[in-house]
């Protein structure tokens, strides 16, 4: 498949487009709650605190996903909560959990995968929603975190560059594209691994993070980008990849440990250079400029990928913008 073959059909993938729910309700939030400091479309909510920041996320979750892998859906109810966490510099503090289904193997089963988590995170769930006497099955969960130091979307500048760090010790779990990395993995690495987040938040190694979502490598990379207003040309060919994994399904992949970083040239190094030392996959896949526009290249050949002054994702960036305009006029 060539580059321009991959890239058109990766645009209209469902992990991508789903994102595209934000941005039409983006407008309805301009009047929610008064500009803070801190713009709506992180990986989490940002609440200054008098000891730093507290950090409030939630995940909801497919109900095929659920009912086709329950166990594992319980687990990566605590997982991706902790990666939000973990994106914006932060550590975990507690989880709850919402909880519709019916008495049974399911039920059984999201729980066991929940409390496997729970365990291995070292994150407790303090409590939650349950409904029993439904015919369906759904699943979310919300967790509560703490940064003294914050990694933003909204950081990234122009001459920045793009770090990938992912966790290519897993496998597939079929038959939907998650790269599991992480349930056979000791509780202890698990942590330990998380735990380079907020070290880098606070060493200032990076300003820029996003967790690596269903949009994908390439999808979060344009999250990231719009929240920012600024574009890159990413080099498809430096992306951490497991040997014998096509291009067309690592690009649609959900790691279970994956990020994408916006540092300055100068601290690049040291910054992958954390990563390896974990032997966790990392390396520099682009360079940030002013033209919000996204490029992809490999092999010497460039196609544009997604131009953001032509077609938003999030719209967040725009959300951002207004709750400004809108201070501004309470002053004027």
């Amino acid at each position: 498949m060539s580059l321009k073959a991959l890239l058109e059909d990766l645009r209209g993938y469902s992990g991508i487009r789903q994102k595209k729910d934000i941005a039409s309700i983006a407008n309805k939030l301009e009047n929610s709650f008064p500009l803070n400091g801190h713009p709506n479309g992180d990986d989490t909510a940002v609440i200054e605190s008098a000891k730093g920041f507290d950090l409030l996320a939630t995940e909801g979750f497919l109900t095929a996903f659920v009912e086709r892998d329950p166990w594992f859906a319980g687990w990566c109810s605590i997982m991706v909560n902790v990666s939000d966490i973990a994106a914006m510099g932060g550590r975990p503090t507690a989880v709850v959990n919402t909880i519709w289904a019916t008495q049974g193997r399911h039920l059984d089963e999201i729980y066991s995968g929940m409390v496997a988590a729970s365990n291995a995170f070292n994150v407790p769930i303090v409590g939650g929603h349950t409904n029993l006497n439904t015919m369906s099955t759904h699943l979310s969960m919300s967790i509560l975190g703490r940064a003294n130091a914050i990694l933003s979307s909204f950081s990234t500048k122009p001459d920045d560059v793009l770090i990938a760090a992912i966790d290519l010790r897993g496998q597939f779990r079929a038959p939907f594209l998650n790269w599991n990395a992480a349930t056979s993995a000791p509780p202890d690495r698990l942590r330990s691994d998380l735990e380079l987040l907020p070290f880098i938040a606070e060493s200032g190694l990076a300003h820029g993070a996003k967790d690596i979502s269903q949009a994908g490598v390439l999808g979060t990379c344009i999250m990231l980008l719009e929240c920012s207003n600024v574009g890159a040309n990413i080099n498809l060919d430096n992306i951490p990849k497991p040997e014998g994994v096509t291009w067309h399904d690592w690009l649609r992949a959900f790691p279970s440990y994956g990020y994408i970083f916006a540092t300055s040239k100068e601290k690049a190094a040291e910054l992958i250079g954390l990563f390896h030392a974990k032997d966790i996959s990392a390396s520099q896949i682009g360079d940030v400029n002013q033209s919000c526009v996204v490029d992809v290249s490999s092999q010497g050949e460039t196609v544009e990928f997604w131009n953001l002054e032509q077609e938003n994702l999030m719209a967040m960036n725009e959300l951002h913008q207004n709750l400004h305009n809108i201070e501004e006029q309470k002053y004027a």
